[in-house]
């Protein structure tokens, strides 16, 4: 497994401040978000709360796309793995490949995917979310004919939702990438290697 960001050696550089060194406004972001679905500081949120106010924008964002979004588990999941591969970001490779997996994705498309290969076999939806997401990371933009498949499918709110979750995976990606975020509790499981240059 290569270091996050395709960077060696690496060291954390935004690690999680003490408790006790903490401002009043990083201790109340914290607390906002370990009393929401994530029940924790990890991640992206370890570098962010360096920005307590713009952790918490992001992190209402986040919960939005991931947890209230209409798009489909399967499809937000493979949507981030994707977003994970592109970047090279380990920890969101390593927390969504198994979810991704588990709501019903193909193993053997994620780990086709994990090796940089056309993910296959995938359900027609999860084959058009795919094909946007990796249009848009490539392109910055859509086809007409990717565009349309898209919409036909998802309608107009979901387009919009998923070209967000793009964004949205590609920031927190980058956030951690920068801060060299370490990945944690990845024993056993099949990391990103870096793309030959």
């Amino acid at each position: 497994m290569f270091e996050q960001g395709h960077t060696r050696p690496w060291t954390e550089r935004l690690p999680m401040p003490a408790a006790d060194a903490m401002s009043q406004a990083q201790r109340a972001a914290a607390q906002a978000l370990i009393d929401g679905p994530r029940k924790a500081v990890f991640g992206p949120f370890v570098p962010l709360l360096q920005s307590p106010v713009l952790m918490e924008r992001i992190g209402s964002l986040g919960e939005y796309l991931r947890f209230d979004s209409q798009l489909n588990v399967r499809v937000r999941e493979l949507v981030t793995c994707a977003v994970a591969r592109h970047v090279g970001n380990q920890f969101e490779w390593v927390l969504h490949a198994p979810a991704a997996v588990k709501a019903g994705v193909s193993a053997d498309a994620i780990e086709a995917l994990r090796l940089g290969r056309r993910a296959a076999p995938l359900a027609e939806d999860e084959q058009l979310a795919l094909d946007l997401a990796l249009e848009l990371l490539h392109h910055h933009g859509v086809s007409e004919p990717t565009y349309a498949a898209a919409e036909a499918r998802f309608g107009k709110p979901a387009v919009v939702e998923l070209s967000a979750l793009v964004g949205y995976f590609a920031m927190v990606c980058w956030v951690m990438n920068v801060a060299h975020t370490p990945v944690k509790g990845a024993e056993g499981q099949p990391g990103l290697e870096a793309f030959p240059l």
